[in-house]
């Protein structure tokens, strides 16, 4: 089964790369077209497979000559969109140094960049200049603007409803308020938005370990 032009459901693809990460044809440079077929796929309906991504980049590895810059792009800026896992550090690895330095690429890195040392406001400010690249990836914003909110979810007790919008991309006020909606974040009599009590998910625990008198006999046993 080969990938056309006409597929458009993403499981349908999923299960025939699948079927060609088996076994040695997983290094066949021959399957390039169709697994890079299948990364447009992703972009457009809004899916995401590591395995097959990774797939391609060592492709390109063993490969450089096929090596497409486009594609090794939107492999990245889907890595960028399942934060906080280490996707991103595990496609980076496999795309050469010299690639690295190709300008779309270095702007992605930077893009993690940001995001990883939690520089939210300065990514959305980024992001305006490379609108025309991230475009072409359906839900890429929201994606990040999910991991933000996992970000702010474990460090904020509290926020201010202006600088959260702000950490998620200066959003509209009706925006703003699905997003708290949909994390459960309610507004406060002082006029910030209650996140989650942090102290409750820090709790200590007590630890007890159990030595019976055999084990110490044991060691007494063997002392000098």
């Amino acid at each position: 089964m080969f990938l056309t032009s006409n597929m458009s459901s993403a499981d349908d693809a999923r299960a025939t790369v699948s079927s060609l990460l088996k076994g040695i044809d997983r290094y066949n440079p021959e399957n390039l077209s169709k697994l890079e077929r299948y990364v447009e796929i992703q972009t457009k309906e809004n899916s995401y497979d590591l395995e097959a991504n990774l797939a391609v980049l060592k492709l390109y590895q063993l490969n450089p000559a096929h090596f497409q810059l486009d594609v090794a792009q939107q492999i990245l800026l889907k890595a960028l969109t399942n934060l906080p896992h280490t996707d991103f550090i595990l496609c980076k690895c496999l795309i050469d140094e010299s690639h690295q330095q190709e300008p779309q690429l270095k702007s992605i890195l930077y893009l993690h960049l940001l995001l990883e040392t939690c520089e939210f406001q300065k990514f959305w400010n980024e992001l305006v200049e490379l609108e025309d690249m991230v475009s072409t990836i359906v839900g890429f914003e929201d994606s990040i603007r999910k991991f933000i909110c996992h970000v702010l979810k474990i460090t904020y007790q509290t926020i201010s409803k202006r600088l959260l919008a702000q950490l998620l991309g200066d959003l509209t006020d009706r925006e703003l308020e699905q997003w708290m909606n949909r994390y459960g974040w309610k507004s406060q009599e002082d006029g910030k938005l209650f996140i989650t009590n942090q102290e409750e998910i820090v709790k200590t625990k007590n630890i007890t370990e159990k030595i019976d008198f055999e084990s110490v006999a044991s060691i007494m046993a063997h002392a000098p």
